[in-house]
């Protein structure tokens, strides 16, 4: 029983045969990677088909070699390899020159794999699992983190009625006479015979 259950076991029947691509789910389900665009998620891809066992360090994102991959744009190319590199999935270990030489890369999920003719300081520099502490880029969020937030018709205490009368109450009227009225003119003062009018006492009856 043992010895059918481990042969059934060294071969997966059920994927096509051939080699496949190993992407850990720790790179698809991080933050970083939900903020990548659709060519750099793409692009990606491109990268880890490449590698095969010992060459992480020598991929490549050229547009000679991409062009036969169905990559049509040199500007889509580079855009999407600056996000990737942005965000710490993957990592230049030599710089290309013109007019043939390529740039190389490694994707940092695996470990860099030590190879002659790479920069200076590439080994020492190079970070495994760098997209883990990439924070997402600006087009992942599509809304605060909090949700959205229905905007407010009133004021937050809410509305108020306007009062009738000043705060302090009503006003008892004053008949004295005014120097000069308020906001008006010195010429506008009342004469003596109204001031005098109003100022009588009543008669009684």
């Amino acid at each position: 029983m043992a010895n059918r259950r481990n042969g059934k076991r060294k071969g997966d029947t059920g994927r096509d045969s051939g080699g496949f691509i190993a992407l850990p789910w720790s790179v698809m389900d991080c933050p970083a990677y939900a903020g990548l665009s659709h060519p750099a998620k793409a692009l990606l891809l491109e990268f880890a088909r490449q590698f095969v066992r010992d060459n992480n360090g020598r991929l490549l994102a050229s547009r000679a070699y991409l062009a036969g991959r169905g990559w049509k744009s040199a500007d889509v190319i580079q855009r999407a390899k600056d996000e990737l590199l942005a965000a710490g999935f993957i990592f230049e270990t030599v710089k290309g020159q013109r007019p043939n030489k390529a740039s190389w890369y490694a994707v940092t999920w695996r470990t860099l794999d030590r190879h002659q003719g790479f920069d200076h300081g590439v080994v020492e520099t190079f970070e495994r699992g760098a997209y883990r502490r990439t924070a997402p880029l600006k087009n992942a969020v599509l809304c605060p983190s909090g949700g959205t937030v229905k905007a407010s018709i009133v004021p937050s205490p809410g509305t108020g009625k306007a009062a009738a009368v000043p705060s302090p109450g009503t006003m008892r009227a004053t008949f004295g006479a005014l120097s000069v009225p308020f906001g008006g003119h010195h010429l506008e003062k009342p004469s003596a015979g109204v001031v005098q009018r109003y100022t009588e006492p009543l008669a009684t009856p």
